[in-house]
């Protein structure tokens, strides 16, 4: 692989991790705010034992669930950039010895 194509190619690589690293800050910021909404509606929940109170927990719960395994999928693809780009890093070293 010629070393302009392996610059273009770590660019782009760059590129995509720093999106992917920004989209992970805000996903976590997201699941903060979801799992303490989803932690005051389970007391909500244990406390007025209705079943609208109950399902409201349900339903907080599952948001939560959900941002959770998003943020999986978003560290998962950082980890998988990152890999990406120490192969790109060495293959440009080693193209420039």
């Amino acid at each position: 692989m010629s070393r302009v194509l392996i610059e273009r190619r770590l660019f782009d690589v760059a590129q995509r991790l720093k999106r992917a690293r920004e989209e992970l800050a805000v996903i976590e910021e997201q699941l903060t705010v979801l799992a303490d909404a989803a932690d005051d509606a389970r007391i909500r929940s244990l406390v007025s034992e209705t079943p609208l109170a109950h399902r409201e927990y349900s339903e907080a719960q599952r948001h939560a669930e959900a941002m959770e395994r998003s943020r999986r999928a978003v560290a998962a693809e950082v980890a998988e950039l990152q890999v990406a780009q120490d192969e790109l890093l060495d293959r440009l070293v080693a193209e420039s010895h």
